[in-house]
C-alpha cells in the first residue's frame, strides 16, 4: 500500500508560502549586493576587501558620498564608523579608483533595489511572526532556536515546512529521510556503492546545511566535535551530512517532546571513551617524535 503524502493544513501552507518568499527576497538582496560589489570593482576600488559588508553603516556612508560627488579617498575614509574607523589607512588605499557618473547611477540603482527588497522582506517577516503567534507555534520556534546553528528565521522555516507537529513522522529517522539527509544504502554482493542522499525537502535541506556549517564553526558544542570525528574518517562532505542528520534528529525530539536542545558538550567523546582519547594523543605525540605519560590528577 502506498503511504499518503504529507499535506499540511491551509494555514501551514500559507506559512510555507511566506517563509519561502522571504528566502527568495533575501537571496535576491544578496545578489544585488554582489552586483554592487562588482560595479565598485569596475572602478578599481576594493572596498569589499576592507569592509565585510559594503551595505552596512560605513559602506552606505561612503557610497552615499561617492554618489554625491566626493572623490577624495581620505575624506571618504573618514566617514567610517564604529569598528570600521580603525581601518582608515586601509580604506584610503582601497578607495583609490576612477568613480564616474555612470558608476554613481548604477550604485544608486543597486542600493535602491537592496532597500526595496529589505523592506519587502521585513513586511513578510512581520506577517510570519503574527501567523506563528496565531497558530501557537511561538514556543516551538523558541525551542528550535536553541539548536546550535539554527537561528530564528531557520526555526520559523522548520515549523513552516514540518507543520510543527511530529505526528506525521513516526520516528526521527522518518523525518530525516523525508528531509533528505539520510545516506542511502546501495550494496550488492558485499560491494558498497554510492550512498547518495535522496532529494527530499529542498527547503529544509538547505536550512539544515547552513545550520550545520554554523554549528561546525562553534568549537565548544557537540556537533562540532562530531563533525571533526566523522571528517577524519569519512571526509568533510559526508561529515556535514552527518551533522545535518543529527540536527534533524534533534528537531524531531524537540517538536515531539516540546523541550529545548541539550548540548552534550565538545568533550562528550573524550568523556565517553577516555582511553581512546589517550591513545589518539599518544599517537599524535609519537608522530612528532615524542612520548607522553598519563598520570591521574591529585584530588584537591
Amino acid at each position: 500500500m502506498v503511504m499518503g503524502s504529507f499535506v499540511p493544513a491551509r494555514e501551514i501552507r500559507a506559512l510555507r508560502d511566506l517563509t519561502r518568499r522571504r528566502t527568495e527576497l533575501v537571496t535576491s538582496r544578496g545578489q544585488e549586493a554582489q552586483r554592487l560589489e562588482k560595479e565598485l570593482e569596475d572602478t578599481g576600488m576594493k572596498l569589499s576587501s576592507v569592509l565585510s559588508d559594503i551595505t552596512g553603516a560605513s559602506g552606505r556612508a561612503i557610497l552615499g558620498a561617492l554618489i554625491a560627488g566626493e572623490r577624495d579617498p581620505e575624506a571618504l575614509a573618514e566617514l567610517a564608523v564604529r569598528r570600521a574607523s580603525r581601518k582608515i589607512p586601509a580604506l584610503i588605499e582601497a578607495l583609490d579608483g576612477q568613480f564616474t557618473g555612470h558608476h554613481a547611477f548604477m550604485c544608486r540603482h543597486f542600493l535602491e533595489e537592496i532597500d526595496h527588497l529589505t523592506s519587502a522582506a521585513d513586511r513578510i517577516d512581520a506577517r510570519i511572526t503574527a501567523l506563528l503567534a496565531r497558530l501557537g507555534h511561538e514556543r516551538a520556534v523558541a525551542d528550535l532556536d536553541t539548536i546550535p546553528g539554527v537561528g530564528l528565521a531557520a526555526a520559523q522555516i522548520i515549523v513552516a515546512e514540518t507543520g510543527g507537529d511530529m505526528a506525521q513522522f513516526a520516528t526521527a529517522g522518518h523525518l530525516a529521510s523525508w528531509i533528505g539527509v539520510c545516506p542511502g544504502m546501495n550494496e550488492s554482493a558485499g560491494v558498497a556503492k554510492s550512498g547518495r542522499t535522496r532529494q527530499g525537502n529542498s527547503n529544509l535541506k538547505r536550512v539544515l546545511g547552513v545550520a550545520a556549517m554554523a554549528a561546525i564553526r562553534d568549537k565548544d558544542c557537540y556537533l562540532s566535535a562530531y563533525y571533526r570525528r566523522i571528517a577524519a574518517r569519512r571526509g568533510r562532505r559526508r561529515a556535514q551530512v552527518a551533522v545535518m542528520h543529527k540536527i534533524a534528529i534533534a528537531i524531531w525530539h524537540i517538536l515531539r517532546d516540546k523541550t529545548t536542545y541539550q548540548d552534550l558538550g565538545a568533550d562528550y567523546f573524550t568523556r565517553r571513551d577516555p582511553e581512546r582519547a589517550m591513545r589518539r594523543m599518544a599517537k599524535e605525540a609519537n608522530r612528532l617524535g615524542l612520548t607522553v605519560r598519563f598520570e591521574p590528577t591529585p584530588a584537591s
